[in-house]
């Protein structure tokens, strides 16, 4: 079982060791023949930050980003699954003690204020447990070229 997530993308810009890679997310809408004429098709780019030696590597140049799903799983808990949850958890106790929709779901949105204000605090320590490899885009070459 293939346990890599992998994407294309174009180095948009190197400082240092950090590269940022701008990449086409598309949905499968996007990569549908038909999805003009529905009008459903979703496409939208993303920039990602990836840490390391940047020595081989130039703007402009095609690249290939990639990640386990283990990791992807970790950075969608952290950003969605823990805050989700959490959320829920607010709503139902303070709607236990207080019998009042609009400040449970008030204190249950303010809960979310002081999580993502830690995850902002951590992020150099995140950025360090979740992160993205990247490798050099294979070209092809033709039978003739190798001769």
């Amino acid at each position: 079982m293939n346990d890599i997530i992998k994407h294309t993308g174009i180095i948009d810009s190197i400082e240092g060791n950090h590269l940022r890679v701008r990449i086409m997310q598309t949905s499968a809408c996007a990569s549908c023949k038909v999805a003009r004429q529905c009008h459903t098709s979703e496409m939208k780019e993303k920039l990602i930050d990836v840490f390391t030696d940047a020595r081989p590597y130039a703007t402009g140049q095609e690249v290939t980003v990639m990640t386990s799903k283990s990791m992807a799983n970790r950075a969608l808990a952290l950003g969605f699954g823990i805050p989700f949850f959490m959320m829920l958890a607010v709503l139902f106790i303070m709607y236990h003690f207080t019998k009042d929709e609009a400040t449970s779901a008030l204190a249950a949105i303010g809960a979310l204020l002081p999580y993502y204000l830690i995850i902002w605090l951590l992020r150099d320590s995140i950025s360090q447990k979740i992160s993205f490899q990247i490798e050099r885009q294979q070209t092809m070459t033709s039978p003739t070229e190798e001769q």
